[in-house]
């Protein structure tokens, strides 16, 4: 299988032992392989490794005392055992061990009061592969299958999204041991696609699902907490105008999001297109964030009169639309323009199909591949 340079880079790991979270299959294996070759690595996705320690979780003790100080272990699938988090907690403060561990969700660690090593470790995600990652990167393609490495790199990936949602994210639902009706949640999954990219409705969603609204919310937290979805706040610091402060949510992949709605083969011009285009420039800009540890937070902007931005960056720094048209034109302005009137600083954007970079109303129109290339430069924010 195809490996990318990895902009992750996990240089926490220098002076300090670190988690390493993301949704399985994004290549948190792959990347610790390769970037410490010479690592100790514990699989428990290794049924022999996970048994003998799920058995005797001190083990991992005897075995590592007589390593010298900074020796590196990675401890992969982190959650499948959270007793061993004592026995590393240990290690770090008395034998100067560093650790790797990587896992898909804290969610499970947290819900059974796992020691949490105390601040002794830092947190870094690995998202599924970015634009800047893939030197031949394909837009169209990406759009149509994710970019989780191996669908992005699948010339069909139809059965690998249906092996990936069938298994591993019923899998992951019920590692959390917290569903009791699992096909009310598998409903759910279809259902938050199809809100995908909207602003969240719970007591709508739990009436599509048959459940209760506080159900639906510990549905999504579920998500949020196993890092397969992500809730996007409100930016409610204008005042012309009275903004709608609900949240939206987006699943952390595109090509799951297709999977869901049965949707394949999507092309410019249509509206599943459109929303496909919103989605994954998102998606982009929330691995940017994380990755360079910018502290300004993603929100987006909807007023009660129906105007709306798609991400707005920090206190109104950068304003941003997704418009997946071939040529920008005045009215796809109107959300930014009456954003303007409160925030005259802001700059504003508009990312588009268009071929070339232009100035509309005093908007920056910009051809979204050529919008992605400056993102990850740092030209954007």
């Amino acid at each position: 299988m195809k490996e990318y340079d990895r902009i992750q880079k996990i240089l926490d790991v220098q002076d300090d032992s670190v988690f390493l979270w993301g949704a399985r299959q994004v290549g948190k294996s792959t990347l610790v392989k390769k970037l410490f070759p010479d690592a100790m690595v514990y699989d428990l996705l290794k049924s022999d490794e996970y048994y003998r320690l799920m058995r005797r979780p001190q083990l991992l003790r005897e075995e590592l005392l007589s390593f010298d100080e900074n020796t590196l272990v990675v401890i992969d699938e982190i959650q499948k055992i959270p007793a061993l988090l004592d026995e590393v907690h240990w290690l770090i403060v008395n034998n100067g061990i560093r650790f790797i561990l990587c896992g898909s969700s804290a969610r499970k660690l947290k819900r059974v009061g796992t020691n949490l090593l105390g601040g002794r470790a830092l947190s870094v995600t690995l998202f599924p592969l970015v634009s800047a990652e893939i030197p031949d990167f394909d837009l169209f393609h990406a759009i149509n299958n994710g970019m989780i490495p191996r669908h992005y790199m699948s010339k069909n990936p139809q059965k690998r999204l249906e092996a990936y949602i069938g298994v591993y994210l019923k899998e992951e639902i019920q590692e959390e041991a917290v569903v009791r009706q699992l096909s009310s949640f598998n409903r759910f999954l279809d259902v938050a696609a199809q809100c995908d990219g909207e602003m969240v409705n719970y007591t709508n969603i739990a009436q599509d699902c048959g459940v209760s609204a506080v159900t639906i919310k510990e549905y999504f937290n579920i998500l949020e907490q196993t890092l397969i979805g992500y809730m996007i706040p409100a930016f409610t610091l204008t005042k012309k105008r009275r903004a709608i402060t609900t949240r939206k949510f987006y699943y952390f992949d595109i090509g799951v999001v297709n999977h869901l709605l049965n949707r394949s083969n999507l092309q410019p011009g249509s509206i599943d297109f459109g929303h496909a285009f919103e989605h994954f420039m998102i998606q982009e800009i929330i691995a940017y964030l994380s990755y360079y540890e910018k502290k300004e937070k993603l929100s987006y902007w909807r007023t009660a009169g129906g105007y709306e931005v798609d991400a707005i960056i920090g206190d109104a720094r950068v304003a941003i639309e997704f418009k997946s048209s071939d040529e920008v034109q005045s009215k796809h302005t109107k959300g930014l323009k009456a954003f303007e009137e409160d925030f005259p600083e802001a700059r504003k954007i508009i990312v588009s199909l268009d071929r070339n970079k232009r100035i509309l109303n005093g908007i920056e129109v910009i051809p979204a591949t050529e919008f992605l290339k400056m993102l990850w430069n740092g030209e954007i924010m």
